[in-house]
């Protein structure tokens, strides 16, 4: 395990370390759901390296189109990076059979579990990914990132760091200066927390809310991936007709007291791939486990009085 400042800041950092001795036209798939952390330390490299970078499509529900990421992984195709969930669409993506198609091509499968981590649990010995990331923020903890990597993997790796630092253990390598103590112990406590409420419980809250949600949805709103909660975590994504995205998401606060982020939440190529604006983007509604049914019908009732 590795701490850092954020997610972003260790991505770039593991990204430019494995690819020390990478060549030119040596390749990277990642795909059109990710956040930009998964995709912009890859485009860098492209910058930097010649680095080839590919982008998976998804269906007009939000799923990833396995096809299209068979075709773009080939004998040069180094990581394929991929989101478990999507932060915009909330979809939740095969990690297992992502992680079977990155290794028959002898690739690293990097994972982004940043929106995941809050909607369900990881367990790293079951799921075959080289490179894992969130941020504890996520899930009730503090500011802070952290990633996993697989020891012999990181181990073979040479890290960016100061001479004195040490190697042992593994992780530590990457951990430049001192970690702040105090985050570390927030997230201990958040990992608690999430423990003394039980991911059963969680879950089906927040499903119960999620289906809540799509079932009151008005006619008219658009409203970006699956229909409903199968495949997805509660994370919805949609437009009001002849409103912004910022309209919305001003009126639901001031009017409702319900909070919304609009824009592309750094998910430029999903919104791309919707044909929205890059910059406006959506209103982004996320469910968690501390949400109500009454916050959830103050959300629709407020969405309604803008058609």
């Amino acid at each position: 395990m590795i701490f850092g400042a954020n997610s972003t800041s260790l991505n770039f950092a593991l990204s430019r370390t494995v690819a020390r001795e990478w060549r030119a036209g040596d390749e990277v798939v990642a795909t059109k759901l990710d956040h930009d952390a998964n995709i912009s330390p890859w485009l860098e490299l492209a910058h930097d390296k010649g680095i080839v970078v590919h982008l998976c499509e998804f269906d007009g529900d939000g799923r990833l189109d396995l096809d299209h990421l068979r075709s773009l992984v080939g004998e040069r195709t180094r990581v394929v990076a991929f989101p478990w969930a999507s932060n915009a669409l909330g979809t939740v993506t095969p990690v297992d059979e992502i992680v079977e198609i990155a290794h028959g091509a002898g690739a690293l499968a990097w994972c982004d579990a940043v929106h995941y981590a809050p909607h369900g649990p990881i367990d790293l010995q079951k799921v075959g990914v080289d490179v894992l990331l969130c941020s504890p923020y996520k899930f009730y903890g503090p500011h802070m990132g952290m990633a996993y990597g697989r020891k012999g993997l990181i181990g073979s790796w040479r890290p960016y760091k100061v001479r004195p630092a040490s190697d042992e253990p593994v992780g530590h390598r990457y951990e430049l200066g001192t970690c702040q103590h105090e985050l570390l112990a927030g997230f201990v406590a958040a990992v608690d927390y999430i423990d003394s409420l039980g991911w059963q419980a969680m879950l089906a809250h927040e499903r119960a809310l999620g289906q809540r949600f799509l079932d009151g949805v008005p006619d008219g709103v658009d409203v970006y991936g699956l229909p409903t909660m199968e495949g997805r975590v509660p994370t919805f994504c949609f437009n009001v007709p002849g409103r912004t995205s910022e309209e919305v998401a001003t009126h639901l606060a001031d009017e409702h007291e319900v909070a919304v982020w609009w824009g592309n939440y750094y998910a430029l190529e999903t919104m791309r791939r919707l044909g929205l604006d890059e910059w406006m983007g959506a209103v982004r509604a996320g469910i968690v486990h501390y949400n109500t049914e009454e916050e959830v019908d103050r959300l629709l009732a407020g969405v309604s009085e803008l058609l």
